[in-house]
C-alpha cells in the first residue's frame, strides 16, 4: 500500500511541479482567445474554468483508465509506475500541448496543427488517421456502456428488450447523433459537470473500499518487480500499450481542442489541460490498484484478476464495484462507468465532425451542413458497432498511441520554432515512438514478428525518428540563416 500512496503523492506533486514547467516552457499570455474572438455560439462558447476541467475530464476519460489500467494490472503492481510516470512526463504534458497549441491556432483541429507544425503530408495523414481513431473510439464506447446497462438489468433480474446489447448499442447512438449535432453549451456544458462530480465520487468510493476492507491489501512495487502476467506477454510493449488512457492517449489530442474553443484565457490550460490528466491518471491508478488487490494470485501470476477479465469487461467493472462497495454505492458507481465511455463516445463523434469541417472548409453555424457530416459519422459507427469488440479495441489502443507520439513530435517542433526547451516533449516523443513501433512489429493483429525483431527494429525506427527531428532542426536553423 505504500507504493500506490507514494504514486499518489507524486501524481498530485507532478501537477504542481513539472506541470508548472512545461507551463512556463509554453509561456501563456493574456491574447485574446478564440472563444472570445470567434465565439459562434455553436463551438466556440465560453465557459468557466471549473467547467472546462470537468467536461475536458470526462471528454478524456472514457473506459480506458479504468477497463485499461484493469487490464494493466495483470501485470502487477510495476504498472503503477507506467501510470504514475507517463502521467507527469508524457501524458499530461501531450494534453497540455495539444490543447494549448490549438488555442494559439484559432483552436483548430488536432489534424490542421499538426500540418502547421510538420507540413501538408502530415496534415493529411493526420485528417485521415484521426477521423479514423474517432469512430473507433465512439464505437467502442457505446458498445461498451451497451454491455454495461445489460449487465445491470440482468443482474437485477430483468429480462427483454432492456437486456438486449443492440438496443442499448442503437439508444447510445441516437443519443451520440443529439450531442454531436447541438451546440457545445447546450448538453455537454449542462450535464457534464454533473457527470464529472459522479466519476470522482465513483473513484473516491473504490479506494475507500480498499482501504478499509482488511482482507484487501495493495501490494508493494518493490516486492513485486516482476512480470506477473498469466500469458507471459512482455511489459515491454503491450503494457505501455494496454495501459493508454490512464498514461498517454492520443485520443486526447482530439478532444483538447474542444475545450481550447471555449477558454476565456490562456492561463487556465495548467489546470484545464494538464490537471484533467493527473486527475485520469489517479483515477486509472485506483482501478489499477483495485485489479492488484482484490484478486488471487497464484505462484506469482495474476490468475484471478485473468479468469474475470474473462468474462468480459462489464462483468469485470461490475464485480470490482460490488467488491469494494455496496447498496447506493454500488449503484453510483455503475453510473460512473456507463457514463464515463458515453461522455467520451459523443466528443469522439464531435471531434470528427470538426477535423471534416476543418478539412473540407464546411461551416458549422448551419445545422443543414452539420447534418450533412453528422449522419455518415454515426453511420460508421453503427456498422463497426456490429464488429469483434477485442479486435476493435486492439487496434484503437495501437492507433491510440501512435497519434500521441506524432502529437508530441509537432509540439518538439513548435518548442524549437519558438527556441523554447523542446526536451520536455522531444524525449517522451522518442519513448512512444519506440513503445508503438515495438508493438506494430510484435503483435499479432499487427506483423507478429516476435520479440526478437520487435524489440531491436522498435528501438532502431524511435532513434531514427529523433534523427529526422534533429536533421529538420538543423535544415530550418540554416534556412532562417540564409
Amino acid at each position: 500500500m505504500i507504493s500506490f500512496i507514494i504514486c499518489l503523492a507524486c501524481l498530485i506533486g507532478g501537477y504542481f511541479v513539472y506541470g508548472k514547467i512545461v507551463e512556463n516552457t509554453f509561456a501563456p499570455d493574456d491574447r485574446e482567445t478564440p472563444a472570445v474572438k470567434i465565439n459562434d455560439g455553436v463551438d466556440y462558447v465560453v465557459m468557466p474554468q471549473w467547467k472546462l476541467f470537468l467536461v475536458q475530464l470526462l471528454n478524456i476519460a472514457g473506459l480506458g483508465p479504468i477497463f485499461g489500467a484493469l487490464q494493466g494490472a495483470l501485470w502487477g503492481p510495476v504498472v503503477f509506475l507506467w501510470i504514475t510516470g507517463g502521467t507527469i512526463f508524457a501524458g499530461a504534458v501531450h494534453d497540455y500541448f495539444s490543447g494549448m497549441l490549438s488555442e494559439r491556432n484559432n483552436g483548430a483541429s488536432i489534424s490542421e496543427v499538426c500540418g502547421i507544425y510538420l507540413g501538408n503530408l502530415m496534415k493529411n495523414v493526420m485528417r485521415v488517421f484521426s477521423v479514423v481513431l474517432l469512430v473507433m473510439v465512439g464505437t467502442v464506447f457505446a458498445v461498451g456502456p451497451a454491455g454495461l446497462i445489460v449487465t445491470l438489468f440482468a443482474k437485477g433480474g430483468v429480462t427483454g428488450i432492456l437486456t438486449s446489447p443492440e438496443f442499448w448499442l442503437w439508444v447510445i447512438l441516437a443519443y451520440y447523433f443529439i450531442a454531436t449535432f447541438l451546440s457545445v453549451d447546450k448538453i455537454i456544458g449542462r450535464i457534464y459537470p454533473l457527470f464529472g462530480i459522479c466519476l470522482i465520487i465513483m473513484a473516491i468510493g473504490v479506494i475507500i473500499g480498499i482501504f478499509t476492507n482488511p482482507s484487501y491489501t495493495i501490494p508493494e512495487i518493490w516486492s513485486n518487480f516482476r512480470n506477473m502476467h498469466p500469458n507471459g506477454t512482455p511489459i515491454w510493449s503491450v503494457m505501455f500499450i494496454t495501459v493508454a488512457c490512464g498514461a498517454i492517449s492520443g485520443f486526447h489530442s482530439t478532444q483538447s481542442p474542444l475545450m481550447a474553443r471555449c477558454m476565456k484565457s490562456e492561463h487556465q490550460g495548467h489546470f484545464v489541460f494538464y490537471g484533467a490528466m493527473v486527475a485520469e491518471g489517479v483515477i486509472a491508478l485506483i482501478w489499477a490498484a483495485a485489479g492488484c488487490s482484490l484478486y488471487e494470485v497464484t505462484g506469482g501470476l495474476s490468475t484471478g484478476l485473468s479468469e474475470i477479465l474473462a468474462n468480459g469487461q462489464s462483468a469485470a467493472i461490475y464485480d470490482v464495484c460490488s467488491r469494494t462497495m455496496g447498496g447506493v454505492g454500488i449503484a453510483l458507481a455503475m453510473i460512473g462507468v456507463i457514463v464515463c465511455p458515453i461522455t467520451s463516445g459523443d466528443t469522439a463523434f464531435r471531434s470528427a465532425r470538426l477535423v471534416l469541417a476543418d478539412w473540407f472548409k464546411v461551416d458549422q453555424n448551419q445545422y443543414q451542413k452539420r447534418l450533412l457530416l453528422c449522419v455518415p459519422l454515426l453511420a460508421a459507427g453503427a456498422i463497426i458497432g456490429h464488429l469483434d469488440y477485442t479486435i476493435i479495441w486492439r487496434y484503437f489502443s495501437w492507433t491510440n498511441q501512435t497519434l500521441a507520439m506524432i502529437v508530441l513530435w509537432t509540439a518538439s517542433m513548435y518548442l524549437f520554432r519558438e527556441k523554447k526547451n523542446y526536451w520536455i516533449t522531444a524525449v517522451p516523443a522518442t519513448f512512444m515512438s519506440a513503445v508503438s513501433m515495438t508493438y506494430f512489429f510484435y503483435a499479432p493483429e499487427c506483423l507478429g514478428l516476435g520479440t526478437k525483431v520487435a524489440y531491436p527494429v522498435g528501438i532502431i525506427l524511435a532513434a531514427l525518428f529523433l534523427g529526422i527531428f534533429f536533421y529538420a532542426t538543423r535544415k530550418g536553423q540554416n534556412t532562417a540563416k540564409a
